[in-house]
C-alpha cells in the first residue's frame, strides 16, 4: 500500500492541477488572440489525457487494495466514511467524460464554445479530491457515529463524517500544494529549455504562466501548511509530538530542526532552537505541547517513526522555505523590469523546483499516515486489526507483481511524454523551416498554427 500510494500520489498534482492551468493558457490565447498559447494549451491537453490514463491504472490498483488490503477497517468502517470514495469515482467518471469532450474540440468545436466546455474539468479534479481528503481526515478525526455494545458504528451522520475537525486545512493545504507542484513541474520543463539556448517565445510564455500561478501560491501554502499544523497541535496532540519529537509534555519546549529521536527520550543530532516550538504552537513559551509520553507506549509512534515523520515535516519546511525565497526572487524582478529574471541560476532554481516540490507531496502523506501510528482510525482502530491476514509469502508475491506493473506503467508514462517532446519540436522546427503545423500536429480549425510570426521574436531570455 505504501509503494502504490507513493507512486500514484506523483501523479495527483497532475490530475488536479493541470486542466486548470491548460484552461488558464487557453483563455489567455482565445483572450489575446495569441497561436503561441493555444499551442501550449493544446499540447499540455494532450499530456493532461495520458496522465489521466496512467492514473487510471495505479487508481484501479489502489481500490483493489482498500478492499484486499484492510478488510478490517473496510468491513467496520466503509458505511462512515465510504461516502468520501463515491464523490471520488463520480468526479473520475465525469473528467474521464469532459476530457475526452475537451480533445475532441480542439478540431471540431468553436474557441469560445470548447473553452466553456472545458471549464468543469478543474471543477471535477477539485471534486475528485474533496472525496479522497474527506475520506482521509475522517480517519485522523473520526466522527459522525456512534457505537453500539459491540462496538459498532451506528447513528451514521453523514454531514458529521464529511466535514470532520480535519478536514477544511487539509483539504486547502492538498489543493494549493498540488497546484503549486504542477505549475513548477510544468514551468521547469522550459526552464531547462531556455538554459538549453530555446529562448523563443513559446518557452518564455511557457515557463512564466505556471511559474507565476506557483509562486502567487508558494506564500499562501507556507500559511496554509502552519494552519493545519496548528490544528494537528489542537486535535492530534500526539501526532504533534511524532512530527516535533517531543518526548515529554511541557513548556518552553525546543524546536528542533531535524534530529533523531531514541527510545529513551533523547535526541542526538539536528540543530536545537530554544523555546520555539512551544512559541510556534501557541505564539508563547508559555504554551504546553503534549509530549509523546502522555500516553501509553502501544497508543503512540515508535521513536523511528516519530523520526521519520520529524524529518518528512522538516523537508516540507525547508524546501517551502526556499521555494518562498524562489518567488521572491521572481517577483522583485517582475516588479523592477516586467520580465523574467536573467541569472541563469534563477532558472537552475526553477529546473528542480518541480522536483523539489513533488517531494514535498512524498513527504506531506508520510507525515499524515506515519505521524498517526499505531492507528488507521485515529484512536479508534488500529492497523494491526485493519489488514488482511493473508500469509506473507502470498504477500510478497503480490508486491513484487505490483512493483514490475508500476515499472512498466511509469516507464511507458515517462517513454510516451519523451516520444510527444520530440515530435512537438520536430513541428517547430517544421514551421520554422517552412512547412505547415497541419502536417506534423494534424488540421485545426483555430489556435495552433505556425509560429513563423512569433518563434523568431523576443530573442532575449537568459543571460
Amino acid at each position: 500500500m505504501a509503494f502504490t500510494l507513493a507512486s500514484h500520489i506523483l501523479l495527483v498534482p497532475f490530475g488536479v492541477a493541470l486542466p486548470g492551468i491548460t484552461l488558464l493558457m487557453h483563455y489567455r490565447g482565445l483572450r489575446k488572440g495569441d497561436a503561441v498559447a493555444l499551442l501550449l494549451a493544446r499540447r499540455w491537453s494532450a499530456v493532461m489525457a495520458v496522465q489521466f490514463a496512467i492514473g487510471i491504472v495505479t487508481g484501479t490498483v489502489l481500490s483493489f487494495e482498500f478492499g484486499l488490503l484492510w478488510p478490517g477497517m473496510m468491513g467496520r468502517w466503509g458505511d462512515v466514511f465510504g461516502l468520501g470514495f463515491g464523490v471520488e469515482a463520480w468526479a473520475f467518471f465525469l473528467e474521464a467524460i469532459l476530457i475526452a469532450i475537451y480533445l475532441y474540440g480542439w478540431r471540431r468545436l468553436k474557441p469560445w464554445t470548447h473553452f466553456w466546455l472545458g471549464v468543469p474539468l478543474p471543477l471535477t479534479a477539485l471534486m475528485g479530491a474533496f472525496g479522497i481528503v474527506a475520506a482521509n481526515a475522517w480517519m485522523n478525526t473520526p466522527r459522525g457515529f456512534t457505537l453500539d455494545a459491540s462496538g459498532k458504528p451506528v447513528n451514521v451522520n453523514v454531514r458529521q463524517a464529511v466535514f470532520t475537525p480535519m478536514f477544511g486545512p487539509e483539504y486547502w493545504h492538498f489543493v494549493v500544494g498540488v497546484v503549486l507542484t504542477a505549475g513548477y513541474v510544468v514551468a521547469g520543463v522550459y526552464a531547462v529549455g531556455l538554459l538549453r539556448g530555446r529562448r523563443d517565445r513559446y518557452h518564455r510564455l511557457g515557463f512564466t504562466v505556471p511559474f507565476t500561478v506557483a509562486a502567487i501560491l508558494t506564500p499562501v501554502q507556507f500559511m496554509l501548511g502552519d494552519s493545519i499544523a496548528r490544528s494537528v497541535f489542537h486535535k492530534q496532540p500526539v501526532k504533534f509530538a511524532a512530527t516535533e519529537i517531543v518526548w515529554n509534555t511541557d513548556t518552553h519546549v525546543p524546536e528542533y530542526m531535524f534530529g533523531r529521536l531514541h527510545p529513551d527520550g533523547s535526541i542526538s543530532g539536528g540543530i536545537k532552537i530554544p523555546q520555539l516550538d512551544s512559541i510556534l504552537a501557541g505564539f508563547s513559551p508559555d504554551t504546553k505541547v503534549t509530549g509523546l509520553t502522555s500516553v501509553p507506549a502501544s497508543d503512540r509512534p515508535t521513536a523511528t517513526q516519530a523520526t521519520i515523520a520529524h524529518w518528512a515535516f522538516d523537508i516540507m519546511v525547508t524546501i517551502g522555505s526556499l521555494l518562498i525565497l524562489l518567488a521572491l526572487w521572481y517577483g522583485w524582478c517582475w516588479l523592477r523590469r516586467r520580465g523574467l529574471p536573467r541569472s541563469r541560476w534563477f532558472f537552475r532554481c526553477a529546473a528542480v523546483a518541480g522536483a523539489a516540490c513533488l517531494l514535498t507531496v512524498e513527504c506531506g502523506w508520510i507525515t499524515t499516515e506515519v505521524g498517526r501510528q499505531p492507528w488507521i482510525v485515529y484512536q479508534n482502530m488500529r492497523v494491526s486489526e485493519a489488514v488482511t491476514g493473508t500469509r506473507a509469502a502470498s504477500l510478497w508475491t503480490m508486491f513484487g507483481i505490483v512493483v514490475v506493473v508500476y515499472v512498466l506503467v511509469l516507464g511507458s508514462f515517462l517513454a510516451i511524454l519523451l516520444k510527444m517532446s520530440r515530435r512537438w519540436r520536430l513541428a517547430d522546427e517544421g514551421v520554422l523551416a517552412g512547412a505547415a503545423t497541419e502536417d506534423l500536429e494534424g488540421d485545426t480549425p483555430y489556435g495552433p498554427r505556425p509560429l513563423s510570426t512569433t518563434a523568431g521574436a523576443d530573442r532575449g531570455g537568459v543571460e
